[in-house]
This record gives structure tokens, C-alpha cells and sequence, in this order.
């Protein structure tokens, strides 16, 4: 299966009682896709996953997954740890519904890069989707050459990648130049989407598409269209804002900046995160007037 366009890794909103506001993620999810998301992204990084209870994650896929089947776009769910075992048990239990599952590359434990291979060849054949690989080498301190990303590539049921490398480097080079054509390569970095894009990336998954799907969407089909020039353009717009989104802890000043527009009934995150500090939620504000990015993409004139 492959997969193309954007897929928006939506936020949890939380009530100002700390309960999630189904409501808003309900029509959050409603709006993405009106803007051109091709899916979302359940429980994934953005979404802080690791501070809800098992009910809120349960609660969060079921409004993802419903409004995906309404909408007929593609739902993939964040599942497994840096553990194999309970890995393997989170994909065989994972949402019917699911279209793919996101499962991040081994953390903390640092396995060698054979170990990385096994990990997965162990989840692809016990999932029962496709699976995407989170390849986050400076939150895992697991980096991976690009022999190895080749190798994972091969794995049978192995889709593709969520891949955000912190940059361009030569690896990322040396991977995008021998890419299999059945594997699905989607940015991850905000920051360097269109870089990616460019080497040939077949879409993104982008924390602050959450803000402003209509331009990412529009950044990724400029690029599949072929015109340079707009996918240029729209790239050297987005960047301050994606910086701008990002000086502090994702999904804080992503957050922020949805509860001020008031698409969202707070800012608020949970433990260990902090809400977005004054200062970021100004620049972010600041940043976003003057890329004149909103819903609706306002373009060049």
C-alpha cells in the first residue's frame, strides 16, 4: 500500500476539568480533511499519547476512526513501545478500522541496527496493517544507515516511513536515492518537509498541519505536480512558521495557537509538558500573520 499526501497527527484537546474535548477533536479532524488531508494520525507523538489512560486512547481512535470512515481517508494509529513483545501485542489488538500502524524505531534501549531489523520484521508479521516506521533518530538515540533503512524497507508488510531525521544529512541522501518504489516515504520535520519532498518523499505526516492543513496539503501536491517554483514558494513560507511552532516542546505552542484561534477549548498539556510560555505563543501568532497562512491558503500576490 502506499501512501501519498498529507496526514495530519492530530492534537488531544483537553477541557479546562482535563478531560478530552471530543467535540473539538471531532471537528478538528473534520476540518484537516476539508482542507486536503489524505488522513490522520491517531496517538501519534503529537497527540501525547503516553499521558492518557488506555479509555482516552481508546476514545481518541474512535473519533478519528469515525470520522475517517465518514470521510473515506486513511487512519493511522501510533501503536508499541521500544519493547518487542508488548509491541507485537499492541499491533495484534490495534482498531479494525486502522488503515496503518505508526510504530516508532526501538528508544532508550539503543539495540544495534540488526536488532532494529528484527524488532520489525517480529511487528510487520504480527500486524495485521501495513506498518509505518518512526524513524526519530534524536528522540530514540537510535541513528540507522542507510543500508539498514533499505533493509526495513524489504520487510515483507513494511509500508514505509515517518521519516524525520532532524535534517538533510548524507544518509537521508544515500536512503531517498535508493528507495524502493514500493516504499512510502513521509516527512516528518516540519522544518525540512520540503527538502524531503524534493528527494522524492511521497507525503508528510506534520504536527503543524494541525494549524494550517491547507498549505501543507498544497506544499505536497505543488511538489507531485511538478512546479517547482510554487512548491518553493510555499516552502519558504512555512518555514518561520514552522520554527515559530516549534521553540518549545511539541504540541505545546501548537496548542496555543488552536485554543487562541479558538478552535480548541484550551491550551492545555498534560505532565511533564508546560504550556506554551507568552512570549512563544506571540511569535507563533506573529509568524503565522505574516506567512497570511489560515485555513483557506491565501497566495502569493
Amino acid at each position: 500500500m502506499t501512501f501519498t499526501g498529507l496526514y495530519v497527527p492530530l492534537i488531544t484537546p483537553f477541557t479546562a476539568t482535563d478531560e478530552i474535548a471530543s467535540d473539538a477533536l471531532e471537528a478538528l479532524a473534520h476540518e484537516v480533511l476539508d482542507a486536503g488531508a489524505a488522513g490522520l494520525v491517531a496517538l501519534g507523538t503529537t497527540g501525547e499519547p503516553a499521558t492518557l489512560t488506555a479509555h482516552e486512547q481508546t476514545r481518541v481512535i474512535d473519533i478519528c476512526a469515525g470520522v475517517c470512515r465518514e470521510r473515506d481517508a486513511a487512519l493511522i494509529v501510533g501503536a508499541g513501545s521500544n519493547a518487542t513483545l508488548d509491541s507485537v501485542r499492541a499491533l495484534t489488538t490495534l482498531d479494525p478500522r486502522a488503515t496503518a500502524a505508526l510504530a516508532v524505531v526501538p528508544y532508550y534501549t539503543r539495540p544495534s541496527e540488526a536488532g532494529v531489523v528484527e524488532h520489525f520484521r517480529a511487528l510487520a508479521a504480527a500486524s495485521p496493517v501495513p506498518v509505518l516506521i518512526y524513524h526519530i533518530p534524536y528522540r530514540t538515540a537510535r541513528s540507522l544507515s542507510a543500508e539498514t533503512l533499505c533493509r526495513l524497507a524489504e520487510l515483507p508488510n513494511v509500508a514505509g516511513f515517518k521519516y524525520t531525521a532532524g535534517g538533510i544529512d548524507d544518509t537521508t541522501v544515500a536512503f531517498m536515492s535508493r528507495l524502493p518504489d514500493h516504499t512510502s516515504v513521509l516527512a516528518g520535520d516540519d522544518l525540512y518537509a520540503a527538502p524531503l519532498l524534493a528527494l522524492g518523499a511521497s507525503g508528510a505526516i506534520l504536527a503543524c498541519a494541525n494549524v494550517a492543513p491547507g498549505p501543507y496539503a498544497e506544499l505536497i501536491t505543488a511538489w507531485h505536480a511538478g512546479d517547482l517554483h510554487r512548491g518553493r514558494e510555499i516552502g519558504n513560507r512555512l518555514a518561520p512558521v514552522a520554527a515559530a511552532l516549534f521553540t518549545e516542546p511539541n504540541p505545546v505552542v501548537v496548542k496555543a495557537v488552536l485554543a487562541a484561534q479558538g478552535r480548541i477549548p484550551t491550551p492545555n498539556v498534560r505532565l511533564p509538558l508546560l504550556p506554551a510560555s507568552p512570549n512563544s505563543l506571540s511569535a507563533a501568532s506573529a509568524a503565522i500573520a505574516v506567512a497570511k497562512v489560515t485555513t483557506d491558503f491565501v497566495r502569493c500576490g
